[in-house]
């Protein structure tokens, strides 16, 4: 930037877009490096910010081009304090990262198999039809889906199914039994 960059120039040129954009190349560079060695999180954006900041305010600068420097700065400053207060009250963002998860959700089947015996499951397997038998074997504790069930058994998935609904609609008639009956 030139020495001719005196308080007359910034007052008299203070709306010029020319000077803004002559004040823009000679700093934003040192600018955004300052914001980005001093940790703001997205240094471009409070650069633009720092700048539309000090375009309306051109006319008001004294010192000449020391002056205008040490304005410019003092805006970037503020906006980096301004920055780290932000983000010191947002929680930080981590991305996930599934072996850090501890948590564990039971599923259904896994609270039901663990308030049931082994013993009381066979049990009520007895009472079902040997094919309903085996869907239930294959689909639950062998995990299958409906069509890998059907190409072992070599039945349709539609037969599957209903087999399957048959084998639960008995298995939930006698457990409720069973709990009515209980004392």
């Amino acid at each position: 930037m030139t020495d001719a960059l005196t308080d007359d120039v910034l007052r008299a040129g203070a709306g010029d877009p020319e000077l803004f954009s002559l004040v823009y190349r000679s700093y934003a560079s040192q600018v955004l490096g300052y914001l980005t060695a001093r940790g703001v999180e997205d240094p471009e954006a409070v650069m633009q910010d720092v700048f539309l900041a000090v375009l309306p305010r051109l006319e008001t600068v004294t010192g000449g081009m020391h002056g205008l420097r040490t304005f410019i700065f003092s805006v970037a400053h503020a906006r980096m304090v301004d920055d780290h207060r932000r983000q010191s009250r947002t929680p930080a963002k981590l991305p996930f990262d599934a072996e850090l998860d501890l948590r564990e959700e039971s599923s259904a089947e896994a609270e039901a198999l663990a308030r049931v015996s082994p013993s009381e499951v066979l049990g009520l397997l007895q009472g079902l039809l040997d094919e309903q038998k085996e869907v239930l074997t294959l689909r639950i504790i062998g995990g299958l889906t409906v069509d890998q069930v059907a190409a072992v058994m070599g039945k349709s998935a539609g037969a599957v199914k209903q087999l399957q609904r048959r084998a639960l609609n008995r298995l939930r008639e006698e457990t409720s039994v069973k709990e009515y009956v209980a004392p």
